[in-house]
């Protein structure tokens, strides 16, 4: 008689997976919590309890369907704590004579699964995961011959191929992209809507955890915790995005406040990277409410939101899957410093990364703009290693995965790979925080003050990265405004913005 083992990984919750549409006795389902996963790198501790936790709602939620399901625990006597051990054990304990198991999202668990299923005795098959809207390999089919990625262009072929917001072969309005409208400050006595938290209590989770000695960042509070771990929370918090904040979401995605760490982001990253929603069912959701209300939902703030889903999360997951393993070993700028110590605890005396990085701590959360133009920006600025850098964002974020983790942050962020995700470094002095936060004025440093004691450390950091990076910047045409500013500057300026930054270079961890 046949009998079938299926591995169900972490981030592959998706009940409506095609798997799961009949139960079949002979089919064995197994999802394990093992140490591979949670040492890879150092995760922050919500990110941790947050995957277990929704595996085991996952595994309960199979088993109310009949499904045969075997759930490996952390702290079980028999976990081999690696896939290939524990499913090698299972094998052979029960007598499986086939193995299946999903495309993961890592590279480094798909090579390791693919060569694991070399070494097996018994037939082995793998199956998508039926969650995304492109496949592994379209996006590099799409630009075949091409040096450039425009992500618009993609964007725009998507938005095609499953007919969102067109009419005919043209977009909806006549128009692709709404960006130039969504950049907007928050007002000063503006109070954003209070987000959805789910308060659910996660101790137990969080209790076998604390047995091993298991290396983790951030904080938690274990008796409230915040993020959905079911579908049915996922689909609350997606409900509750496109009625209360999906109307302010395009205006003030770029805007940053102190004490504010939700604004009128969904939040749902989580659930959708983990497959608890599917990105098509959160795109038609959005749309649909501004169906039902147009007057309320203009459609630039539809469009933004639309454009983060189908266009940037297909387009990073493309880029991964058509540049690893070298992407993750890009360093364009050769940068080799250390990550300043204060990532790690948000003790500096600049408010932006401040707010962001105890934030980040304590929600495992910050929005795009916070990962890029802030801890980034400084990142980049202070010619940190690619290495440093990715490790920091793929433990400290809840939603981070390395498929999204490392396109975001060695292309988008770090310019890393020379311009393949971007078309220019994302860089700014503190005029770019001014105008999008209220962090400045009461900063220790001041936004306007370039050199001396006071001086805001972005505004030298910035002209000292173009200065470094003249030879491989200069003829960039984005930034080409840039390099003649400061190609004008008097001899005596430059020299007092260059020792500025090496000052702060070399004493960064007492910003």
């Amino acid at each position: 008689m046949s009998k079938t083992i299926r591995l169900i990984l972490g981030d592959q919750l998706n009940i409506n997976h095609s798997w799961f549409q009949t139960c079949d006795a002979s089919v064995t389902y197994v999802l394990m919590e093992i140490r591979s996963e949670t040492d890879y790198a150092t995760h922050h501790i919500q990110k941790i309890v947050g995957f277990f936790s929704a595996m085991r709602n996952f595994a309960s939620e199979l088993q109310s369907k009949n499904h045969q399901v075997i759930y490996i625990h952390l702290n079980d006597t028999s976990n081999l704590q690696a896939f290939d051990k524990n499913i090698l054990h299972l094998i052979n304990e029960n007598n499986f004579t086939h193995f299946e198991y999903q495309l993961p999202d890592e590279y480094r668990v798909d090579e390791h699964l693919k060569n694991f299923c070399q070494t097996l005795a018994i037939t082995s098959s793998v199956v998508d995961s039926e969650h995304f809207m492109s496949s592994r390999a379209e996006l590099g089919t799409f630009f075949e011959g091409k040096k450039t990625f425009l992500m618009e262009s993609f964007y725009h072929m998507m938005r095609k191929k499953h007919h969102v917001l067109m009419q005919g072969d043209k977009p909806l309005t006549g128009k692709w992209n709404y960006d130039g409208d969504n950049r907007k400050k928050l007002p000063k006595d503006h109070k954003p809507t209070p987000p959805l938290v789910f308060n659910t209590d996660v101790s137990d989770v969080l209790s076998e955890i604390q047995k091993n000695d298991i290396k983790t960042i951030g904080t938690i509070d274990a008796k409230n915790f915040v993020w959905p771990t079911t579908r049915a929370q996922s689909l609350q918090l997606l409900d509750f995005f496109v009625t209360e904040c999906l109307a302010l979401f395009g205006s003030y995605q770029d805007a940053m406040t102190p004490n504010e760490w939700s604004l009128y982001h969904s939040r749902i990253s989580f659930s959708m990277n983990i497959k608890l929603i599917a990105p098509l069912e959160v795109i038609n959701r959005a749309i649909e409410e501004w169906k039902k209300r147009p007057n309320e939902i203009e459609y630039n703030q539809l469009e933004g939101f639309v454009r983060q889903i189908i266009g940037w999360r297909e387009y990073m997951r493309g880029i991964y899957w058509n540049k690893m393993p070298e992407y993750a070993t890009m360093n364009y700028f050769n940068h080799e410093n250390k990550l300043p110590d204060w990532f790690w605890t948000g003790q500096t005396k600049m408010n932006c990364l401040k707010d962001a990085i105890h934030q980040s701590l304590n929600y495992a959360y910050a929005h795009h703009i916070q990962r890029l133009m802030v801890t980034g920006n400084f990142a980049l600025l202070a010619g940190v290693h690619p290495d440093e850098v990715d490790a920091w964002y793929l433990g400290i974020y809840i939603d981070a995965i390395e498929w999204v983790e490392i396109t975001n942050t060695r292309g988008m962020s770090q310019f890393a790979d020379g311009g393949i995700v971007g078309t220019k470094p994302y860089v700014s002095s503190a005029s770019y925080m001014d105008k999008m936060s209220h962090y400045c004025g009461s900063c220790f440093y001041k936004k306007a003050i370039k050199t001396g004691e006071k001086a805001c450390p972005f505004n030298s950091l910035y002209w000292n990265f173009y200065d470094k990076n003249e030879d491989k910047l200069g003829t960039n045409p984005r930034i080409g405004m840039m390099y003649n500013v400061w190609r004008k500057m008097k001899p005596d300026d430059k020299a007092a913005l260059l020792q500025q930054a090496d000052y702060y270079l070399k004493n960064i961890n007492k910003l």
